[in-house]
């Protein structure tokens, strides 16, 4: 729903968040005009050689929890150490260069179903020196 939401401007309520998709998006940033293509993963669960080249084929990185599932909130330090390690690492062309990554904290707006408090969300976020935006 995110990811639709930053295409559209719009709020899709019938959504599944169980499909994968490749969104592609044009949009004018800093004046130039700028192709996205947005693999949107869904958080399924998957072998560890899927979500590495997942990682490998992208270039930035919102990696997304919802503060109602703490769970996934626990995925994200484990995300964020992939997307380094395999990005950084002596054997990429063009050497080592960390890209893009923002953690994003979901359904903000769901308080009384909250697990994970923004604190947590923000202590993560200085941890690993990646900037934290809370969203609904």
């Amino acid at each position: 729903a995110l990811t639709v939401r930053f295409i559209t401007r719009r709020f899709i309520g019938d959504y599944d968040p169980t499909l994968e998709m490749i969104y592609r998006h044009m949009a004018v940033i800093d004046g130039e005009m700028v192709h996205f293509e947005i693999l949107d993963t869904a958080g399924q669960e998957e072998d560890s050689l899927q979500i590495e080249e997942k990682i490998k084929w992208g270039d930035g990185f919102a990696v997304v929890y919802s503060v109602t599932d703490r769970c996934s909130f626990d995925e994200v330090m484990r995300l964020c150490f992939l997307i380094n390690h395999l990005h950084c690492s002596p054997k990429r062309s063009g050497g080592p260069e960390q890209p893009p990554v923002v953690i994003v904290a979901n359904k903000k707006d769901l308080q009384f179903d909250r697990m994970v408090s923004t604190e947590d969300g923000e202590n993560l976020s200085k941890a690993l020196k990646l900037p934290f935006y809370e969203i609904s």
